[in-house]
């Protein structure tokens, strides 16, 4: 197992740590949250004999877990006689900006009722005195003091060095209108402009799957025209979807029926969108003859 594959997530309480776990999910990672130090070894032994099921981890383990916490740096040996390297992702911020969050939240900090008078920056320096020898052996640090939630996943995702087209999972979706809108769809796009096979006698028993049909739309400029626009308008939009951290995109392409012209258009954005290096699956809700008009 890679470094990468196993991750351990520790910093100051308030620095992001919800948020980056939110993030590693996004990349597939299985991740859990408060994980007592002594039990990460026999989690990590958990995941081998997983035979692969499991290949991903992050753990977030931090001072919520009392006097656990100080047998990190033992769990980290026994990581290591286990053959598992892992890197720590550790997340801080400044104190004006974390007693800010506190008091937005109006949250106890954890180390709290350690401290004497309680208060928030003496709990925080605490902490930070907690914190300070597995800061130092950190493998990424990151301030989150003054990023934007959007700023804070690019961040993080360009250190997990996975390529962004890869994050990102496109579910092309052709359907009949006649048979009501997919409701999970992001984005939806109406395709009963473009020529009608259905109403050619020969074509009608055919769907949009079949070269007959490919054929017969392509032969209109109109039909090549839609295609060009609507390749152009996806690769505008992907790429800014991934910026903003979206992580799954579902497109639906309708035509009357949902056998015809949607069909073939939806899968003729899905090798579009592979070719440009987006992992997509087309799916045809509608394919299957149903009574009534199809187109």
């Amino acid at each position: 197992m890679s470094k990468k594959q196993f991750i351990i997530v520790t910093g100051l309480s308030g620095a992001g740590k919800s948020l980056a776990l939110k993030v590693l999910e996004d990349f597939g990672y299985f991740c859990v949250d408060n994980l007592p130090p002594l039990l990460i070894p026999k989690f990590a032994e958990l995941v081998i004999q997983s035979t692969g099921q499991v290949s991903k981890v992050a753990l977030v383990s931090d001072v919520r877990g009392g006097q656990f916490f100080d047998h990190l740096f033992q769990a980290l040996k026994s990581l290591e006689e286990l053959g598992i390297g892992c890197e720590i992702l550790f997340l801080e911020a400044s104190d004006g900006v974390l007693v800010r969050r506190y008091k937005e939240s109006r949250r106890r900090h954890p180390l709290s009722s350690e401290g004497e008078s309680g208060g928030i920056l003496e709990s925080l320096d605490l902490e930070k005195r907690k914190l300070r020898d597995i800061r130092a052996r950190a493998d990424k640090i990151i301030d989150t003091s003054f990023l934007s939630t959007a700023e804070f996943k690019s961040v993080l995702s360009n250190w997990l060095e996975q390529d962004q087209k890869e994050r990102m999972f496109i579910n092309i979706i052709s359907f009949g209108y006649k048979y009501g809108l997919p409701l999970d769809a992001d984005l939806v796009f109406d395709v009963r402009f473009l020529p009608n096979p259905y109403w050619v006698d020969e074509l009608r028993s055919h769907n949009g799957t079949e070269q007959v049909i490919e054929d017969y739309l392509r032969a209109h400029p109109i039909t090549n025209t839609a295609l060009d626009k609507l390749n152009e308008f996806c690769y505008f939009l992907i790429p800014n979807y991934i910026t903003e951290g979206k992580a799954q995109l579902c497109i639906a392409i309708g035509c009357t029926g949902g056998k015809h012209r949607s069909v073939s258009v939806a899968m003729w954005l899905g090798e579009s969108l592979k070719k440009k290096g987006y992992t997509c699956v087309v799916e045809h809700r509608d394919l299957e003859p149903r009574s009534g008009k199809h187109g």
